[in-house]
C-alpha cells in the first residue's frame, strides 16, 4: 500500500465529483454526495492510498462538509509571500465571475489568496464582520464573533495598499479614489455556502480602512421558531402577524438580531396569497416572492419616499427597515389605518422606550394607540461553551448584580480549544413582548409615562431582564455576559435587572 503524508483530494476534483474526505485515518472515510457516480471513488481511493469507508451525504450536508474540509487558514502562508504590486488590476473587473468561489479560485497571486483566506477564515469561525484597520506599524484585522471584536492578524502596514484594491476590485468600486468613502458588495459562494459580502471603505489616517460584512443567505430561511423565542413571545407574536392590520415593532441596538426576527415573520407570512414589499437600507437577503426596494439617498430614495411609493403597488403586507424620523413615522401610521401591516424597527433600550420615541416623533398618541399591535424588544447573548463552562455559587455581589439568592449556582466561562479559548460559542436571544391590548391601549392613549405602561405590560415578568436571569440559571451564558449585552444595572427596589437610564439607545 501506497502511504501518503497530509493525503487530501483535490478540491475541484471533491466538488465535481461529490467526494469529500471526513477523516484521513488508516481507513479513509470519504463522504458521497447523494446522486454522484461511485466510480469517483476509485480515483479517491487511487488518490489517498488506503482503504476508503463510505457515508452517504445529502446535498445540503456535504455542502457543509465541503467548505469545512477546505476553508483552510492561507493568511499565514500569503502574509509570508513577497507582495509585489499587482500589475493590471482594472482589467480584472470585467473577467470576474458573478460569484466567486473562494476556495475553486485559480488566481494563485499572493495578495489574492491573502484575501481570500481571510473571508474564508472569518466564514469559517462564524464571524459577522471583517475589519481592515491599517496603523503605521501594522495592518490590524479584527473580526467580530458572537458579537465581540478579537484581533485576529496584524499584518505588515505596505499591503494594506494591496489589500484595499483587490477589495475594491472584487467589489466594483473606484480603485482610484481613495479621498471618499465608498460602498459596495462581493457575492460569493464558499463550497456549496452562498455569501453576500458588504464592503465599506473609509479614509483614515493610516490609510483606507476596510469593513467587510459577511451576511450568510442560509440565515435567511429562519423560521419563527428558530429564533429561540420564550413560548409566550413567540405565541404573540405569531397572534400580531395574524391581524389584517396595524404597526408591529422591533427595537434593539445595530446587530441584536431585528432584521432576521423580521424576515422569519415575513416568511410566515410569504404564502403567495399576500402582496409583500419592503424598503430597506440595504437589502441585506433576497427573499423569493417578496418585492424588496433598497434606500438609495444620493437620488432622493429615502425610507418616507419609498414607503408612499410601494402603497401605490396594492401591498397587503409592507416593511420598513427602520423608523428614522417624522415623515416615515407618519406614512407608517397612516399605511396601518388604511388597512396594511406594517413591520419596521425603532432604535431604542427596550419596548416600552419605541412608544415614547414614536410620541417624540410627533405621531399622536390616540393614533399610536388604535395602530400599535406589538412590540418587541431583543438582544443576542453569547451562549457559555458546554465543554468548558464552570459552576460556581453566586457571591453576595454577583447575586444582587443578578438579582438571585446568595449560593445559587451560575457558571462561568473558562476557555478551551472548542471555543478558542474565549469561553463562548454561539449566541442566544433575548425578547420582551409588549401586546397592545386594550389596558396598555388607554394607557398610550392618556400619554402614561414609561414607567407605567412597562408596570401593565411586565406585571407577569418577560422583561429582557427576566428573560436573561432565566439564562443565567439554566447556565446558558453568564451573569457577565447578561449585564453587558442588555447594559442592565441591579434597582434595589425589585432586586433584579433594570434598564440602566445612561444607556445609549
Amino acid at each position: 500500500m501506497i502511504t501518503v503524508v497530509n493525503p487530501t483530494l483535490p478540491y475541484g476534483f471533491a466538488k465535481r465529483h461529490g467526494v469529500v474526505l471526513l477523516d484521513a485515518g488508516e481507513v479513509a472515510v470519504v463522504g458521497l454526495r447523494a446522486g454522484a457516480d461511485p466510480l469517483a471513488l476509485v480515483e479517491a481511493r487511487r488518490a489517498l492510498g488506503r482503504p476508503l469507508r463510505v457515508e452517504p451525504l445529502p446535498q445540503a450536508a456535504f455542502d457543509r462538509e465541503l467548505s469545512r474540509a477546505y476553508a483552510d487558514d492561507s493568511v499565514g502562508a500569503a502574509a509570508d509571500d513577497g507582495l509585489d504590486m499587482p500589475s493590471g488590476l482594472d482589467s480584472l473587473i470585467d473577467a470576474m465571475p458573478a460569484a466567486e468561489d473562494l476556495l475553486d479560485s485559480a488566481d494563485d497571486a499572493p495578495v489574492v489568496r491573502l484575501i481570500n483566506g481571510v473571508i474564508a477564515e472569518a466564514v469559517r469561525i462564524g464571524a459577522s464582520d471583517i475589519h481592515l484597520e491599517p496603523f503605521e506599524s501594522a495592518l490590524t484585522v479584527r473580526m467580530r464573533v458572537d458579537g465581540v471584536l478579537r484581533e485576529a492578524h496584524a499584518l505588515n502596514p505596505r499591503i494594506a495598499p494591496l489589500l484595499v484594491s483587490r477589495i475594491k476590485v472584487m467589489a466594483r468600486l473606484d480603485i482610484a479614489e481613495r479621498r471618499l468613502p465608498q460602498d459596495g458588495r462581493i457575492p460569493l459562494t464558499l463550497g456549496g455556502k452562498s455569501l453576500d459580502v458588504r464592503v465599506s471603505t473609509l479614509p483614515s489616517r493610516g490609510g483606507e480602512r476596510v469593513v467587510l460584512r459577511i451576511l450568510d443567505k442560509d440565515q435567511a430561511d429562519l423560521r419563527l421558531d428558530q429564533l429561540g423565542m420564550a413560548p409566550d413571545a413567540l405565541e404573540a407574536f405569531q397572534s400580531a402577524l395574524r391581524e389584517p392590520n396595524g404597526i408591529i415593532l422591533v427595537t434593539g441596538p445595530t446587530g441584536s438580531g431585528k432584521t432576521t426576527s423580521l424576515y422569519a415573520g415575513l416568511a410566515l407570512l410569504n404564502d403567495a396569497t399576500r402582496n409583500i414589499l419592503t424598503v430597506e437600507d440595504p437589502v441585506e437577503y433576497a427573499i423569493d416572492g417578496v418585492g424588496q426596494t433598497q434606500v438609495n439617498a444620493r437620488v432622493g430614495m429615502t425610507f418616507a419616499a419609498g414607503l408612499r411609493a410601494i402603497l401605490r403597488q396594492d401591498p397587503d403586507v409592507v416593511m420598513v427597515g427602520e423608523i428614522r424620523d417624522v415623515e416615515t413615522a407618519a406614512i407608517a401610521v397612516q399605511a396601518s389605518l388604511t388597512g396594511h401591516l406594517v413591520l419596521s424597527t425603532v432604535h431604542t433600550n427596550d419596548a416600552v422606550g419605541a412608544v415614547t420615541r414614536l410620541r417624540d416623533m410627533g405621531v399622536e398618541p390616540f393614533l399610536l394607540a388604535s395602530t400599535l399591535r406589538l412590540v418587541v424588544a431583543q438582544r443576542l447573548v453569547r451562549r457559555l461553551c458546554a465543554g468548558c463552562r464552570r459552576p460556581e455559587a453566586a457571591d453576595p455581589a454577583t447575586a444582587r448584580l443578578a438579582g438571585l439568592q446568595v449560593g445559587q449556582t451560575v457558571w462561568r466561562p473558562h476557555g478551551c480549544a472548542h471555543c478558542n479559548q474565549t469561553g463562548y460559542v454561539g449566541r442566544a436571544g433575548l425578547y420582551e413582548t409588549i401586546r397592545i391590548d386594550d389596558r396598555i391601549r388607554r394607557l398610550i392613549a392618556a400619554e402614561a409615562s414609561e414607567d407605567e405602561i412597562a408596570a401593565a405590560a411586565f406585571a407577569r415578568g418577560g422583561t429582557l431582564g427576566d428573560r436573561a436571569r432565566a439564562l443565567v440559571l439554566a447556565g446558558v451564558t453568564s451573569v457577565e455576559e447578561a449585564v453587558r449585552v442588555t447594559r442592565h444595572d441591579v434597582g434595589e427596589d425589585r432586586g433584579e435587572l433594570h434598564a440602566d437610564a445612561g444607556a445609549a439607545a
